[in-house]
C-alpha cells in the first residue's frame, strides 16, 4: 500500500487502463447475453404466418396441414380464416379509418399461423421458410425475414468486432500493467539488491509485486463493472420512459456468473502482467 501511494500516478493509470479494457469487454458480454436470450426465444419456436392462395377451400385444410407437417419445420399451427382475420383487423384499426367499411369483399387471404422448430442460424430458418413457401397451396410466408436477416448479420459482425477489440484492449492493459511493475521495480532496485544480499529469496521479493498486480487488476475490474452498471441504469431508465409504452424491451444486466468471470479475469490480468515483467527483469543473483 505504501508503494501504491508513493507511485500514485502510475497505479491510477494502470487501474484506469484495466477498467477501460474491462468496460469494453463487459459491453460486448452484455450485448451477447441479451441477444443470446433473443436467440433462445427463437430456439423455443419462432412464429410465422403462412398465407394460402386463392385456390384454397376449407375442405383442403387437413391436406394442407399434412403438407406443412411433412416439411419437418413446424411444431404447432393454427388456422385463421379470412373472415376472422378481417374481423380482427376491423377491431384493431376500424375506429381509425372508414376504409374497411367501404369494402365490397374480403381482400384478405386464409392463413395458418405456425410455430417453427429450432433453427441455430438465419440461413437454416430461411431454408425452412423457402421449403414451406414452395408448396403449391402456399402464396407466401411472413416470418419477419427483413429484421431477422439484419439482426443476424449485426450479431455476427458485432461478435467478430467484439472479439478483436476485446483482445486488443486486454493486450494494451497487459502491456501497461507489465511496464508499471517494471518502473516500480527499477525505483526499488537498490532495495531489492540489498534484500538479496542479506538472504531474501526471490519469492519474498516477488510477493509484494504480485499482490500489487492482483490489487490493480481487481480494482480495475470493479471500476469497469461500476461504469457499465451506471451506464446501463441510465440508458435502460431512459429507454423505458421513452419507448416503454410502445415497445417491450427485456434487457437485463450481466448475470452474477458473468460478473464473477470478469472480475476473475481482470485480477488475473494484473497478476499476469506482473509475472511477465518480473520474469524478464528479476534474474537469479550470480554466485561469487
Amino acid at each position: 500500500m505504501t508503494d501504491i501511494r508513493s507511485n500514485r500516478f502510475l497505479n491510477i493509470i494502470t487501474i484506469m487502463t484495466i477498467a477501460l479494457s474491462i468496460l469494453l469487454v463487459s459491453v460486448f458480454m452484455l450485448f451477447f447475453e441479451n441477444t443470446g436470450r433473443v436467440l433462445s426465444a427463437w430456439k423455443q419456436g419462432g412464429r410465422a404466418m403462412v398465407y394460402l392462395n386463392d385456390s384454397f377451400t376449407p375442405a383442403m385444410l387437413p391436406n394442407v396441414k399434412e403438407q406443412l407437417i411433412s416439411t419437418g419445420s413446424i411444431e404447432k399451427m393454427v388456422f385463421i380464416p379470412k373472415t376472422q382475420a378481417l374481423e380482427r383487423l376491423k377491431r384493431e384499426i376500424g375506429s381509425k379509418t372508414q376504409f374497411l367499411s367501404t369494402l365490397q369483399e374480403n381482400p384478405l387471404p386464409d392463413a395458418i399461423e405456425i410455430t417453427m422448430t429450432t433453427h441455430s442460424s438465419f440461413d437454416r430458418l430461411q431454408k425452412a421458410a423457402n421449403q414451406i413457401e414452395a408448396l403449391d397451396i402456399v402464396d407466401t410466408i411472413e416470418y419477419g425475414q427483413g429484421w431477422l436477416g439484419r439482426f443476424f448479420k449485426l450479431f455476427n459482425l458485432f461478435k467478430m468486432t467484439g472479439y478483436a477489440m476485446s483482445g486488443l484492449f486486454l493486450m494494451i492493459a497487459l502491456f501497461i500493467t507489465a511496464n508499471t511493475v517494471r518502473l516500480t521495480f527499477y525505483a526499488r532496485q537498490t532495495e531489492v539488491e540489498i534484500m538479496r544480499l542479506v538472504g531474501a529469496t526471490d519469492r519474498f521479493i516477488k510477493t509484494p509485486f504480485y499482490v500489487e498486480g492482483l490489487l490493480q487488476g481487481f480494482l480495475g475490474g470493479v471500476l469497469g463493472i461500476a461504469i457499465l452498471l451506471t451506464g446501463y441504469l441510465t440508458l435502460s431508465s431512459g429507454i423505458s420512459q421513452n419507448l416503454g409504452a410502445y415497445v417491450y424491451l427485456d434487457i437485463h444486466f450481466l448475470s452474477w456468473p458473468a460478473v464473477a468471470i470478469i472480475l476473475s479475469s481482470s485480477t488475473f490480468l494484473g497478476w499476469f502482467g506482473c509475472f511477465i515483467s518480473l520474469k524478464q527483469i528479476l534474474r537469479p543473483c550470480p554466485v561469487k
